[in-house]
């Protein structure tokens, strides 16, 4: 297999799925990010490279199309590649595929490499030791767009749990995704599927933080959800398509 591109292929097990069978969106994002870490290893840009280095990846944006939901006992291909980069960004597209071929999730995701003394974004060709061609075929073409502000319907309220840290000592990416789901209330998620996820990341959490507010605007089967603290007005935006069920 060139390192061109990363595949794995497993089931998709129960305790990954929610009550009616489909994947869990934090079982997604961490699919997705799980695939990404693994690969900038194999390339010499993961963990490794970064710890040496005292360095980070992070993330500012995923775009999360979810042609077909995945569904329990399914077997399913994982694949991800980097795609395109500039001086500053680097993009990373994936690809999720059922035992047929046919295509169920497509995303694409933005990276800026930071110096973790001063936080601030490094030039990526000074780092990497190449450049990804301008002519690779990417998984979903769109591009990284600032999220129109909006006017909530309500604030959801919640906390940071133990299990939400990752080794970063950060609440992970994909709980993002997992706050923004719950945020729309049993009622509305009990009757709706997800489609589709976009996050715009901004400022990371602490885990001591003592309340999250999730801020929720319904639009038919669109809704928006900006992530805050008390010390922070804005740590990520968030829109979720549905359909109904």
């Amino acid at each position: 297999m060139s390192d061109a591109k990363l595949i794995k292929t497993r089931e998709l097990l129960a305790y990954q799925c929610d009550r009616y069978g489909n994947i869990r969106p934090g079982i997604l994002m961490n699919e997705l990010q799980g695939m990404g870490d693994t690969h900038a290893e194999m390339l010499g840009c993961g963990r490794t490279f970064i710890h040496e280095n005292n360095i980070a990846w992070v993330v500012t944006h995923y775009l999360v199309d979810i042609v077909d939901m995945p569904r329990n006992g399914e077997i399913l291909t994982y694949s991800s590649w980097p795609a395109v980069q500039d001086n500053l960004r680097a993009t990373r597209d994936f690809e999720i595929r059922d035992e047929n071929g046919k295509l169920r999730v497509r995303a694409t995701s933005q990276w800026i490499l930071i110096d973790l003394e001063h936080r601030r974004p490094l030039r990526l060709n000074e780092w990497l030791n190449r450049k990804w061609p301008d002519d690779v075929i990417r998984a979903y073409d769109r591009k990284f767009e600032r999220f129109p502000d909006f006017d909530a319907t309500k604030t959801h309220v919640l906390k940071c749990r133990f299990d939400d840290i990752d080794e970063n000592q950060h609440i992970n990416n994909a709980v993002y995704a997992v706050w923004a789901t719950e945020s729309v209330g049993y009622e509305y998620r009990n009757t709706h599927k997800l489609r589709g996820i976009e996050l715009n990341y901004k400022h990371e959490i602490s885990p001591t933080t003592p309340e999250v507010y999730i801020d929720v605007a319904f639009d038919g089967l669109t809704t928006r959800h900006r992530i805050r603290t008390a010390e922070t007005p804005e740590n990520a935006q968030i829109v979720c398509y549905w359909e109904d069920l």
